[in-house]
């Protein structure tokens, strides 16, 4: 088994020299998404498992679930705008991040059609802070999730590790938590 969180650029040669040595893959890093049916031709052909996400946090995963049911339940309310906001430590090279993205991207699957306003902000050594809000003028609804340190992203990846023992395939963390 290996734990990949590394740089955009290289994760993809890495995940398939790892599936070429036969080694099962837990992939972490963001940004290389595009390249995601080659690397699935890697895993398929040498018959071992990915579980990748662009976020580890078990909170985080169920948090998308919740803002994925706003987003549909306030598609047909017109009058209520959105936005999608984040914080995260200043050495963070990716901004918006990959699990803000991926919030945005889910509440538009859910139905949610209109323009969501998106922002980020990178300071001091904060570990990540995702916020989904949905405005009108008589209401507003905040959904906010606050990563209190690290070790939840390394419990989330730990556990997919576990999971994805004797496996084949390519999966999300989504699958690990959800089936």
């Amino acid at each position: 088994m290996a734990i990949e969180f590394t740089q955009p650029s290289t994760a993809p040669t890495n995940i398939e020299r790892l599936a070429a040595a036969g080694v099962n893959i837990v992939c972490g890093t963001t940004g290389w998404h595009a390249e995601l049916p080659r690397v699935r031709a890697a895993i398929e052909s040498a018959k071992v498992s990915l579980v990748w996400s662009r976020n580890f946090s078990v909170g985080v995963n169920i948090f998308t679930r919740v803002v994925n049911e706003a987003a549909r339940l306030l598609e047909a309310q017109s009058d209520f705008g959105a936005w999608a906001w984040e914080i995260h430590h200043a050495a963070k090279k990716d901004a918006p991040s990959g699990t803000l993205l991926q919030l945005v991207e889910g509440m538009q699957r859910a139905g949610y059609t209109r323009p969501v306003s998106v922002s980020s902000s990178r300071a001091g050594n904060h570990p990540g802070e995702h916020e989904i809000g949905f405005d009108s003028q008589s209401d507003t609804i905040t959904l906010r999730h606050t990563a209190r340190n690290r070790e939840g992203f390394a419990r989330g990846a730990l556990q997919a590790a576990k999971w994805s023992m004797g496996r084949r395939g390519v999966y999300e963390f989504s699958d690990v938590l959800f089936g």
